[in-house]
């Protein structure tokens, strides 16, 4: 019954395994594994191969080879308990597009209180960690969508900077897993994180896709309010050049206000 239970878990995450799988770095490092094995063995090729066996058969793994292969074995299944046999490289460091700002240990504080009115929701990471590179890009698509003047971006190298770590309590351990952490700061103070944690420590599942982040930050609803404070800020500025809005125009009420006592002095 384990054995039957075992084999329609298996077929049924099938597909994500597919999708998990089929990505260009997990394909390149197969096929260099499997491209080292066929050269060494093909006929007409080994030949002509350097080896350190005393016998002088270059179509065989000498000593130093096994104990490379068996060391690289070890270090992927400790590092990786999903890679068994194919030993792959973890993914490519995200170089592409984002509204995000990068916090060291002396600015997150400065930053998140600077402005009361800015909701920040700020990613603390570590470079080393493989779960963190997959999330880069999805965290990086969702600054370009919903990056405005009162919904910001951060990150933080939590791993870089041990003190933050402890400062707002999300751990670098392997076994806590709780990398990558977002938080939801609105003046300086936490309204809520994803993943949550439990009293051992231990961080409780939640899966790191665009929907579910949406979903529990509402990220919709906080976008739409940012963007009032964006008309807001920028209606000032219009105030402070000697711009005034015109007639019919989408400036918030409560701006024309603070026109009075301005043309007041006018008048004067």
């Amino acid at each position: 019954m384990g054995i039957i239970t075992g084999v329609c878990t298996f077929l049924y995450h099938l597909p994500q395994i597919y999708k998990w799988l089929l990505k260009p770095y997990y394909i390149t490092s197969f096929f260099m594994t499997v491209a080292f094995l066929v050269v060494r063995k093909a006929p007409g090729l080994c030949e002509h191969l350097a080896t350190q066996r005393e016998d002088g058969n270059s179509c065989d793994f000498d000593w130093r080879e096994v104990e490379i292969l068996m060391f690289l074995s070890a270090i992927v299944m400790m590092k990786n308990r999903r890679a068994t046999f194919v030993m792959t490289c973890k993914p490519p460091l995200y170089m592409g597009p984002e509204y995000i700002k990068y916090f060291s240990d002396k600015t997150i504080d400065e930053e998140l209180q600077s402005d009361s009115r800015v909701t920040w929701i700020v990613e603390f990471y570590a470079n080393w960690s493989s779960d963190c590179q997959s999330f880069a890009p999805i965290f990086a698509d969702l600054s370009l969508k919903y990056n405005c003047a009162g919904l910001r971006f951060g990150k933080v190298d939590i791993g870089r900077y041990g003190e933050v770590s402890q400062r707002y309590r999300v751990s670098t351990s392997p076994l806590a897993k709780q990398l990558p952490t977002l938080v939801l700061f609105q003046g300086g103070r936490e309204i809520m994180r994803r993943p949550m944690v439990d009293n051992k420590g231990r961080a409780v599942s939640w899966t790191f896709n665009e929907e579910n982040i949406i979903r529990e930050f509402n990220l919709n609803e906080l976008f739409q309010k940012s963007k009032k404070l964006s008309k807001t800020r920028g209606s000032k500025g219009e105030e402070q050049n000697g711009f005034q809005p015109e007639d019919g125009s989408d400036e918030l009420q409560p701006e024309t206000n603070d026109m009075e006592p301005t043309e007041s002095k006018k008048d004067q």
